[in-house]
């Protein structure tokens, strides 16, 4: 790895983020779509908050209930992601050493780091496949 290696160099732009209001079904869906496991939750272009496939798991019907996946769906739909996002999110910023924030990864076993700048306006997010494409470029 680059040894002066910036977040910035590395982390996603592209991504799809959520408003509190929309719901676990909005959240799912998105998840499926974009085959992606984690959701920033943003208020005017600020981060609040973040939704990963994790937390929706946790929020889901536990498979021995008697509730059909149609009903599962009927209840996302009500559910607000602002009812189960994380609020207390660990960022960085995006002139961070790429080492520093390996290690936060792997110290605090995150899958992301949102990438915000000092507004805590989201630029960002890097994550583990961030790091594995790098890993792959980097390879002979």
């Amino acid at each position: 790895m680059p040894r002066h290696m910036k977040v910035r160099e590395l982390m996603s732009t592209d991504l799809v983020t959520l408003t509190e209001d929309e719901t676990l079904a909005d959240a799912e869906r998105c998840m499926r779509r974009g085959r992606i496991r984690h959701l920033p939750v943003v208020r005017d272009s600020k981060l609040v908050g973040l939704v990963t496939h994790r937390d929706l798991l946790a929020a889901s019907f536990s498979v021995f209930a008697e509730i059909d996946p149609d009903e599962q769906r009927r209840v996302f739909s009500t559910i607000p992601v602002k009812d189960i996002m994380h609020r207390r999110i660990t960022v960085v910023a995006p002139d961070r050493p790429v080492s520093e924030v390996a290690r936060v990864l792997l110290k605090n076993k995150y899958g992301c780091l949102p990438v915000v700048d000092e507004t805590r306006r989201l630029l960002g997010l890097v994550t583990e496949a961030d790091f594995l494409r790098l890993t792959v470029r980097l390879l002979p």
